[in-house]
């Protein structure tokens, strides 16, 4: 299986590095019952961005929750040397796993690596990183989506960077039809349907749900933004 199964015409996902993880099973099983499916998982590793963040063992303890309720874990690897995560990630029910242009020499052989354990795989590229550069890297990869950050990798509850949306347009048209375009950061209900309309069909969003107190109604708000 692969993005094709998992992702509807659009996907809105979760990103669970803003979520409470006082009451993380609770906020997985509102977000299931209204609808999110792709589940976006930040690993952050200390050197590649400056905070350790979670990693394969909330992964593993999520996953069967997760799994039940017919969702998929789609992990961001902040990391340097993605390839030595791999095998973790699928051990702990990863689905999906996107690693940085700007963390390896030869993102094709990255992402055959990640493919030999039957991932799907992104690449993701920084602000300050070249469009073209980082298109042509994931053509020449085979990779399933490109993930244009619309911030600096690392943080939560950044503002959406405005520029971004050229980014995007610009992706979207290097890159072949079948990969899709995901963006990660800032996304809010004033600027979702800008990014959409820019080309993105995976928009990960994580402050402007578990930000708020009535999950169910944030995430639906932002689904509804695109109707």
């Amino acid at each position: 299986m692969g993005w094709d199964e998992w992702s509807r015409v659009v996907e809105v996902e979760p990103s669970l590095y803003a979520a409470d993880f006082g009451r993380l099973n609770d906020q997985l099983e509102a977000l299931l019952n209204a609808g999110a499916r792709v589940f976006h998982f930040d690993v952050g590793d200390g050197h590649f961005v400056e905070p350790v963040t979670i990693g394969p063992i909330v992964m593993q303890s999520i996953f069967p929750l997760i799994e039940a309720g017919g969702g998929v874990l789609d992990v961001h690897l902040m990391v340097e040397s993605p390839e030595h995560h791999f095998a973790a990630v699928k051990a702990a029910g990863g689905k999906s796993v996107t690693f940085h242009y700007e963390a390896c020499d030869d993102p094709a052989a990255v992402a055959a690596q990640a493919r030999e354990h039957g991932l799907a795989v992104g690449l993701a590229f920084n602000p300050e990183t070249e469009v073209d550069a980082a298109a042509a890297a994931a053509v020449a990869a085979g990779v399933d989506l490109i993930l244009c950050m619309s911030i600096h990798p690392g943080y939560s509850a950044q503002r959406f960077m405005p520029e971004a949306l050229d980014r995007i347009r610009r992706a979207r048209e290097l890159v072949p039809e079948q990969m899709y375009v995901q963006v990660d950061g800032g996304i809010t209900n004033e600027n979702i349907r800008s990014v959409y309309d820019a080309g993105a069909r995976l928009i990960v969003s994580g402050s402007a749900i578990f930000a708020m107190e009535d999950l169910t109604r944030a995430y639906r708000r932002l689904v509804a933004e695109l109707a």
